[in-house]
């Protein structure tokens, strides 16, 4: 029977908005364990047993759950007024939609949530000295302490933030040429289903901006690969950060995002006191800085719990 004015609720429609887990989804799907896009790791709702009467402390756990997920997604819905014992049964008209709602909002990786906050700088990872050739090569890792937590992070709006710097004893123009790079990408937040970049500048050579977490393998993806623009000796450098997950995701408990810098420019000179009067190639790169934090979920709009990466390491920090 279909859930509209004039027909009698029965317990199974109420159970689909409770535990449907395929499309139109439940309540629990959405904002319990889920699968995939769909989950935060909050209570689950009982269903009610077959040709059991729904009371009104029923509707309300589902009422307050729907209003817990739309105060955290800022999103607002029209189905979720309280109700009482002998109140006449009254079709929620809207409840259909609104569930549907915070299923998209949800699978979306809560882009409206802004009960977020953003954590110390986890891990630190430094060019073991200045003066490398070709390339710079950084990966940091971010782990969670169950696959579902995992989930459950980004879907709720947590991002992994990617921050790239340099630094010289005495800063020369290529080391201002890698600066101005990390500048140019900026805060790097790598959320649900899209990565951000806080800064403009630089040439965008590869734009992966539109992957996020739910979007990567096990072979690393190009989120941004920046080329050096503002420093014309110095116009074939770049900065490229890539990502990606130990397994599949809903299996995955770690991401790993690299930083390559690259430094294809001669830069030959003639150097004091060079009485041969040839040139020689001075490897006047700076040290590349890598750092990792999160933006995390918190419990002031309608959360609880939340979950937060367990720990962080530094895999590999090479130069060649």
């Amino acid at each position: 029977m279909a859930y509209t004015a004039g027909d009698t609720i029965l317990d199974d429609e109420y159970n689909a908005f409770v535990n449907n887990s395929s499309s139109p989804y439940g309540y629990n799907h959405i904002a319990g364990t889920g699968s995939g896009d769909l989950g935060l790791g909050q209570a689950s709702i009982s269903t009610v047993a077959a040709g059991n009467t729904i009371t009104a402390s029923q509707w309300n756990s589902l009422f307050t759950g729907l209003a817990n997920i739309s105060n955290h997604t800022n999103v607002a819905l029209s189905s979720t007024t309280a109700v009482s014992a002998g109140d006449a049964i009254a079709i929620k008209a809207a409840l259909i939609s609104d569930i549907a709602e915070m299923a998209t909002q949800v699978s979306t990786g809560c882009p409206n949530a802004t009960a977020l906050t953003a954590s110390a700088v986890l891990r630190t990872v430094t060019t073991g000295s200045e003066g490398w050739d070709n390339t710079a090569t950084q990966e940091i890792s971010v782990t969670f302490s169950s696959a579902d937590q995992m989930r459950w992070f980004f879907n709720a709006g947590g991002k992994i933030r990617f921050v790239v710097t340099a630094t010289a004893v005495s800063v020369s123009a290529k080391d201002t040429a890698f600066i101005a790079l990390g500048t140019g990408i900026g805060n790097l937040d790598i959320g649900s289903k899209a990565t951000t970049r806080s800064n403009a500048g630089q040439t965008l050579t590869t734009n992966g901006l539109a992957n996020g977490f739910h979007d990567l393998t096990t072979s690393y993806t190009t989120l941004i690969k920046l080329t050096q623009s503002a420093y014309a000796a110095y116009n074939s450098n770049t900065l490229e950060i890539q990502a990606k997950l130990n397994a599949a995701v809903g299996t995955a408990t770690v991401m790993t995002i690299k930083m390559i810098a690259t430094d294809p420019a001669a830069d030959t000179q003639y150097t004091s006191g060079n009485v041969a009067g040839a040139a020689t190639d001075v490897k006047n790169t700076p040290k590349m800085v890598s750092t990792v934090a999160t933006i995390d979920p918190t419990t002031a709009e309608g959360l609880s719990p939340v979950y937060t990466a367990s720990s962080t390491a530094e895999v590999s920090n090479t130069t060649t």
